[in-house]
């Protein structure tokens, strides 16, 4: 089959573009003639003739296209983006793909570009990884049917009355809509979207391995050597960053190696964990690398003693918790999204409510004074991921809805 795939972005980020990326390396590897079709906001860099990305023993051709705008104007401009439609509607005419799917289109490539695929006579696919089809960010109302007014607060002055009623417009030219949890096809459905079947996200468990060195290197470089490490990464805002700094000074308590490894981008967030860490006199205990990507995000799973995702909203399913069972370490998850449906409680790990500090502390510790229940988690939880959430089982699963 030609295959097109749709990302706004195809780089290293991890998350939904990680997924893309090897959902269209994979697809290559199973003998597709595959496509990608992405952005760049350096004008330089466009690339209308496909430029080869490699990617092991497999290379695909990636179409880069100029996109660049002040993000105000995102309720409006992700439905139609005068940047990128045009170029998008002359590579799919060229290509003629006898599938189209989209991954995460709502900053750059815009939802017209379901309309557009629609019109080759494709079939077109689009897998959800958040809630921006209905809300404007994350989820932080636990009720999850979400209000025009939530809506009006959480955009404010870039509130566009009729984004969600043209979305809606756009999805009628979808053939299936993808949700990569049953938790996002709940709220996805409670907010009027159907059409929804859950495809769970999977990852290559083989691509989790490194040498013992690398591994070293990193703890020399981040003087962890001989630690209990907390790990999580991912992106923080005030209240989670005080959440966990809260959790880490229960924990020294008890455990005095105990320190927090994050893996974030240095924002004010990051300097007001930082602050915050000082000020209690636990400057000591807590690590900020910045962003992690390829080996040394291994290294820093791999590093580290126990993995948290401590998501205040709802987080349709955490990347971050696959990536940890395929490094054989247990997980405090949260309870809010689909980390229930990857992170067995009691057996891969532990589900908490990231509200209540002490239960999440008290959970850490445990597994901190039983190193042989943190082991035997982490093996069940590699077992899990190898058998459940394996990339070429994402992969036949989307086939056999493409081939329908």
């Amino acid at each position: 089959m030609r295959i097109v795939i749709l990302s706004d972005y195809f780089d290293d980020r991890g998350g939904a573009v990680g997924v893309a990326k090897a959902l269209a390396f994979g697809l290559k590897n199973f003998g597709h003639d595959v496509s990608v079709i992405t952005t760049t906001q350096n004008k330089t860099n466009t690339s209308i003739i496909p430029i080869m990305e490699v990617n092991g023993n497999e290379s695909v051709p990636v179409y880069y296209v100029y996109s660049n705008y002040n993000l105000f104007w995102r309720p409006y401009l992700s439905l139609y983006n005068s940047q990128t439609v045009k170029a998008i509607k002359k590579i799919i005419d060229k290509i003629k793909p006898d599938v189209v799917h989209a991954h995460n289109i709502h900053i750059h490539l815009s939802y017209h570009s379901l309309k557009l695929a629609k019109k080759t006579s494709a079939k077109v696919f689009l897998t959800i990884h958040d809630t921006m089809l209905f809300h404007y960010g994350k989820i932080t109302e636990f009720n999850y049917k979400i209000s025009v007014w939530q809506q009006i607060k959480r955009a404010g002055k870039t509130y566009n009355p009729f984004r969600n009623i043209i979305i809606c417009y756009y999805l009628k030219y979808v053939d299936k809509i993808f949700a990569v949890s049953n938790a996002l096809k709940h709220v996805l459905n409670v907010n009027g979207i159907y059409n929804v079947e859950v495809v769970h996200n999977g990852i290559d468990v083989n691509a989790w391995r490194i040498n013992e060195e690398s591994i070293q290197k990193f703890k020399n470089r981040y003087n962890i050597e001989n630690k209990k490490v907390i790990f999580f990464g991912g992106r923080i805002n005030k209240e989670k960053g005080m959440m966990m700094m809260v959790v880490l000074k229960e924990i020294i308590k008890k455990i005095p190696r105990a320190m927090l490894l994050v893996a974030t981008k240095i924002d004010n967030a990051a300097e007001n964990m930082i602050t915050m860490a000082s000020d209690w006199g636990i400057e000591d205990k807590i690590v900020i690398t910045g962003w992690l990507t390829g080996s040394e995000l291994k290294a820093a799973y791999l590093a580290s003693d126990i993995i948290v995702t401590p998501s205040i909203y709802f987080d349709s399913f955490p990347t971050i918790n696959l990536e940890a069972m395929a490094c054989k370490k247990p997980i405090i998850a949260t309870c809010f999204g689909g980390s229930r449906e990857a992170v067995i409680d009691g057996k891969t790990g532990y589900i908490v409510n990231p509200f209540n500090t002490k239960e999440m502390a008290d959970k850490v510790i445990a597994l901190l004074e039983n190193p042989e229940k943190a082991r035997a988690f982490g093996e069940a939880g590699y077992e899990r991921v190898k058998n459940e959430f394996n990339l070429d089982k994402m992969i036949n699963n989307y086939l056999e809805w493409y081939k329908k």
